[in-house]
C-alpha cells in the first residue's frame, strides 16, 4: 500500500516536470585521493554546509562566525575563507580536514573576500568601516587597512596582482588601490549606487555594474579614468564574465533581462528576456553555456552563448540564488536561498532516442537557513595525507 500511494504522488510531478528524469547515476571516479567539495554559507545558522562531490552527499556541518555571507576559495591551497557579517571577521576552513584552522577579524560589516590568484593574498571591503583588510594568508594576518569610499560592497583584485578595485556604493565611486605598495591610487566617481566588479583576464580593464542608474562603468585600470558608461537594463546586480574575457554578462533584476556587452568596444550585442528577476550566473569553461538563477520564477535559464538564444528553463527550488558548476562542467549546483538547500542538475547526452533532453534532476540537498553564497573546491590529497 504505501508504495501504491508513493507512486500515486509522484506520477503528477513527473507528468508536470517531464524534464526531470530519475534514474541511477553513474558517478565519475577520479581515484581515492581525489576529492571535490562544495561549500555554503548558511547566513541565519551561522554554518558552512559541505557538499561532498563525488557522492553528492551532505558531508560535514562546520560552525563559523555569525552570519555568514561571502566565501572563497584559495587557488593554490586547499583552503576556503567564510565572511561572517556578523561578528566581523574570516574563517578560514582547512579543506583537507573540513574544520575552521584560524579566523582572522577585520572591520565592521564585511559581505564578500576576494583571494588574489598566487593563493597569498585576501582583499575585504567593509562596508561600516569605509576600508579594506588586506589578508597575508601564509601568516594568517591582517597585513594593511586601506581607506576607500563610503559603504565599499566589494574590493576584487586583478588577475595580475596589481590592482584592487573597490564599489563604493554610498558615495557612487570605486577606489582602485595599488596591491604591491597598498595605497590608495584613486577613488573616481560613476555611475549610482555601484556593485559587482568583473576585470578582464589581462587586467586592463574593470566593470562596476551601478544598481540605481541601469549602467555598467568600464574603467582603464591603467589610467584610472572611467571609459565608459554602459546603458544596460533595470538594476543590474550580477556581471558575468566568459573565461576568455570576450564578453560580460550582465543580470538585469528588475528588467528580467541580460545584457551582453563586448568587453573590446564596450557596447551591448543585446539584451534578452531570460526570466523573472535574474540573478547569480556563471559561464561554462568552454564559453559555450551560461546559466542564470531566476530569483522571482525558481527557475534555471540555460543560454546558449553560440546560438544566442535560451535553450532551457530548468525548476529548482525556492528563490534560487548563487550558481556553479563542478570541475568536470557536468552538474550545474543551486543554491535556493528561499528553501535552503542545493538543486543538482546533470548535464548528460540522451543515450536513447526516447529519453529526456541533456538536463535531468540528480538531487536535492538540504543545508542551512538562509543559504548565502557558494563555491566549488577540487584537489588531490598529496600521497602522505591519503589513507
Amino acid at each position: 500500500m504505501k508504495k501504491l500511494l508513493l507512486i500515486v504522488v509522484l506520477l503528477p510531478i513527473l507528468a508536470g516536470a517531464g524534464w526531470w528524469y530519475f534514474r541511477e547515476q553513474q558517478l565519475t571516479d577520479y581515484g581515492p585521493a581525489y576529492r571535490e567539495y562544495a561549500y555554503i554559507t548558511n547566513g541565519k545558522s551561522n554554518t558552512v554546509s559541505v557538499i561532498d562531490l563525488r557522492t553528492f552527499e551532505p558531508a560535514k556541518t562546520i560552525k563559523v562566525g555569525s552570519e555568514p555571507t561571502g566565501v572563497a576559495a584559495n587557488p593554490k591551497k586547499n583552503q576556503i575563507y567564510a565572511v561572517n557579517t556578523g561578528s566581523n571577521n574570516i574563517s578560514i576552513i582547512d579543506a583537507e580536514r573540513q574544520a575552521v584552522v584560524a579566523t582572522i577579524g577585520v572591520h565592521g560589516r564585511p559581505y564578500f573576500v576576494d583571494v588574489s590568484t598566487d593563493g597569498k593574498r585576501a582583499y575585504v571591503a567593509n562596508s561600516g568601516s569605509a576600508n579594506v583588510s588586506v589578508l597575508d594568508l601564509d601568516k594568517r594576518i591582517v597585513m594593511g587597512t586601506i581607506r576607500v569610499g563610503a559603504s565599499p560592497g566589494l574590493a576584487k583584485v586583478s588577475p595580475d596582482g596589481g590592482t584592487v578595485v573597490v564599489s563604493n556604493r554610498d558615495d557612487n565611486s570605486v577606489s582602485l588601490i595599488d596591491a604591491v605598495q597598498l595605497r590608495l591610487k584613486t577613488t573616481i566617481p560613476i555611475c549610482q549606487q555601484p556593485g559587482d566588479i568583473a576585470i578582464l583576464p589581462d587586467s586592463g580593464k574593470a566593470f562596476v555594474a551601478c544598481a540605481a542608474s541601469a549602467q555598467v562603468a568600464s574603467i582603464d585600470l591603467k589610467s584610472g579614468k572611467v571609459i565608459a558608461l554602459i546603458d544596460v537594463g533595470k538594476t543590474p546586480v550580477r556581471l558575468t564574465l566568459k573565461p576568455d574575457g570576450g564578453e560580460l554578462i550582465v543580470s538585469n533584476f528588475d528588467a528580467d533581462s541580460i545584457s551582453i556587452i563586448e568587453t573590446g568596444t564596450d557596447e551591448v550585442s543585446g539584451t534578452y528576456l531570460i526570466g523573472t528577476h535574474p540573478s547569480g550566473a556563471t559561464v561554462t569553461a568552454d564559453n559555450s553555456r551560461l546559466y542564470v538563477s531566476n530569483f522571482g520564477a525558481n527557475t534555471i535559464s540555460v543560454y546558449d552563448i553560440d546560438m544566442g538564444k535560451m535553450v532551457a528553463a530548468l525548476p529548482v527550488g525556492a528563490q534560487p540564488d548563487g550558481v556553479a558548476v563542478s570541475q568536470s562542467q557536468n552538474y550545474l549546483l543551486v543554491l535556493n536561498s528561499g528553501s535552503g538547500d542545493v538543486t543538482v542538475i546533470q548535464k548528460r547526452v540522451p543515450k536513447k532516442k526516447f529519453e529526456p533532453g541533456e538536463y535531468s534532476l540528480l538531487t536535492m540537498i538540504p543545508v542551512g537557513i538562509k543559504p548565502n553564497n557558494i563555491v566549488v573546491k577540487s584537489f588531490v590529497l598529496a600521497p602522505e595525507r591519503h589513507k
